[in-house]
């Protein structure tokens, strides 16, 4: 996807990051559009909707709204919590000998992940059926800018998690040590974690095994308890699939668990409880949290007002709800046609091209052609939306506590979640609401996704010319068309199941092209410090596509249509025009600390690279803006994959 999945012009000298954020882009500014127009919806005063799901959206946004009520209970909701789940040894008794229940507690009701994630969703190598999945955790950022020597950060880590501890009721400095322990194990978790860029190819890394097995893989864990509580109520016995995507960290993890004080286990689980649910207590907690996002990403305290905030979490819980609301208000019918349209015009550039392919074999390209016509394309929002009823049944009722209506969510979303493992995986199952400025591909039903959030300008507008379109939203439609063929999306058939389909030598062919670009990448530094070519490979290869394709789609389109008029004020060609409407979609500022953690976790490049690796790689580029060879623009060498 593009962009990063949520906080989505200008160059930097006419734009500060804004305050609250460690990061601004074409995306944010979007998404600050769209959240304003979702807070006139909620807040309008003749809101009267016939749908039961849009009207709990407006209680549960309100509920988030009603900061008196919220600093009336202060920190009580949670220790409240805290005491049903068998107490913290860090603020009162604790039972010691209930690793398991606490554990089956807080995955299986509240959705925290402390050690691994289980969750169903499609077979990679059968994905007409859904399956129980287990992977590694993602290294949490202190971590990883751990990694970056950075003990300074833990500090600063180690403080909040005090401050926390405290305003729960404990006692400074015993919690301190205990705290500490805390720190310690979450490092020896991320010792054990495989790195992001060794985790690409799935074909290496997909196990299927029994719950038995998966019993004595990773002992430490009662899987039969754990996962019938947190699947309840199928029904599971211990010849039931699950796909393994950690096989050696969950040998390893179960080693740490057995080796781990049973105490410091218990400290660190419900720590990852309070994590979770501490963001929707009084000020406090959110000042704390404020205090720690400044060191770690840079982030300026925000004055951020409360109504942005509550339509972010509105979103993040009610998003189909809210999604209803929104979409009735500004999504043009026309827009699904003119993007349908658009995306059929890039599949058939992008089809065009591998005619041209030399390193392909023939055999390979037949298929990759049927592939990329049997990409599913979803735009605007699933169908169920609009169909009151279906939308009633998707959320459970709240009330005026909004920490309540949290935990509710995240229990009624386990309970979904479980709900999907004897059913079909469906296409109506969006991982993204229709507000959302993004767009995503999904390998297992090879499919791309346009929410109605991100088919707006600058990416979209009906009056703009097809150069800009075509340089806007017509590159994003490339790049998540080329998500199909990039080098995790290659892997899996048209029909979304992980086989080999392709001849040896045209593999040998594209693992060669794809080196090219990890070099190249990894050549471009941020601050000093050089982009991770292997990590960002994917989406890189999704960029390169996706702008070429782009291009030639723009130019079949003039060669039917005609050339479009010249903008008057502007001394652009509409080629040269294309290729500014997609750099301008990359316009983006970062506060350091926020650049530094991007290149250590995202999988995207950083904006400026996107931007410059992309055209530097791109013969049209050089050729519409005649860069002589060996300038930087056109450096002679090209990496080129599709």
């Amino acid at each position: 996807s593009d962009g990063d999945v949520y906080r989505g012009g200008g160059k930097d000298h006419g734009n500060p990051v804004p305050d609250g954020q460690s990061r601004w882009n074409t995306f944010n500014g979007l998404w600050d559009q769209n959240q304003a127009i979702m807070k006139h919806l909620l807040e309008n005063s003749t809101f009267n909707s016939s749908s039961e799901a849009e009207r709990k959206a407006r209680r549960y946004y309100m509920s988030c709204l009603n900061e008196q009520r919220i600093e009336e209970l202060a920190a009580q909701p949670l220790i409240d919590l805290i005491n049903r789940t068998g107490g913290w040894n860090i603020t009162g008794p604790w039972d010691k000998d209930n690793f398991m229940e606490v554990l089956k507690v807080i995955s299986g009701t509240y959705k925290a992940a402390p050690f691994f994630t289980v969750y169903i969703s499609a077979d990679s190598k059968s994905s007409n059926s859904n399956v129980i999945q287990v992977r590694s955790l993602p290294r949490a950022p202190e971590h990883s800018l751990v990694f970056a020597r950075f003990a300074a950060v833990l500090e600063v880590y180690l403080d909040y998690l005090v401050d926390l501890a405290v305003l729960l009721g404990g006692e400074r400095n015993s919690s301190r040590l205990q705290m500490q322990q805390i720190v310690e194990f979450e490092t020896a978790l991320a010792n054990i974690t495989v790195p992001q860029d060794e985790r690409r190819d799935e074909e290496k890394i997909y196990h299927k095994m029994t719950i038995a097995d998966l019993q004595n893989l990773a002992p430490a864990i009662d899987w039969m308890d754990f996962l019938t509580f947190a699947l309840s109520p199928q029904e599971l016995n211990d010849t039931e699939p699950v796909v393994v995507y950690a096989k050696e960290y969950l040998e390893l993890v179960s080693e740490l668990i057995n080796n781990t004080d049973k105490s410091v286990l218990n400290n660190y689980m419900m720590w990852n409880l309070e994590q979770k649910t501490a963001g929707n207590l009084d000020k406090r907690f959110e000042t704390a949290e404020e205090e720690l996002m400044q060191i770690l990403y840079g982030t300026k305290k925000s004055c951020k007002p409360r109504w942005q905030t509550c339509i972010l979490n509105t979103d993040d819980t009610l998003g189909f709800a809210l999604g209803a609301l929104f979409v009735k208000a500004t999504f043009d019918k026309d827009s699904k046609v003119i993007a349908e349209e658009m995306i059929n015009e890039i599949r058939t550039a992008f089809k065009n091209g591998l005619d041209k392919l030399v390193w392909m074999d023939d055999q390979t390209r037949g298929a990759a052609k049927e592939k990329a016509d049997a990409i599913y394309d979803m735009i605007g929002f699933p169908d169920f939306i609009l169909d009151v009823k279906e939308l009633d049944d998707v959320y459970d009722v709240l009330e005026d506590s909004f920490f309540q209506n949290m935990l509710n969510f995240y229990n009624f979303s386990a309970r979904v979640m479980a709900d999907q493992l004897r059913k079909l995986p469906n296409r109506d199952q969006w991982s993204m609401t229709p507000p959302t400025v993004n767009a995503y591909y999904l390998p297992t039903k090879n499919e791309i996704v346009f929410p109605a959030g991100i088919l707006q300008a600058p990416f979209y507008a009906k009056n703009s010319p097809k150069s800009l379109n075509f340089g806007g939203i017509g590159v994003v439609m490339g790049h998540e068309l080329t998500h199909a063929f990039d080098d995790q999306g290659r892997e899996y058939d048209k029909d979304g199941n992980l086989r080999p389909w392709w001849q040896n030598s045209s593999v040998e062919n594209f693992k060669n092209r794809t080196e090219c670009m990890v070099k190249q990448y990894s050549r471009y530094t941020v601050n000093g410090e050089h982009v991770n070519g292997k990590q960002t490979l994917g989406e890189n290869i999704a960029d390169n596509g996706g702008l070429k394709a782009a291009y030639h789609a723009y130019t079949n389109w003039v060669r039917k249509n005609g050339k479009e008029v010249q903008l008057p004020v502007i001394e652009l060609t509409n080629q040269q025009l294309f290729f500014v409407g997609f750099a301008q979609v990359w316009c983006s500022v970062r506060t350091p600390e926020s650049a530094h953690e991007g290149l250590i976790t995202d999988p995207h490049s950083p904006a400026r690279v996107r931007v410059i690796g992309t055209l530097s790689n791109s013969k049209d580029f050089a050729e519409h803006f005649n860069c002589p060879v060996g300038s930087p623009m056109n450096p002679g060498k090209r990496c080129e994959v599709w």
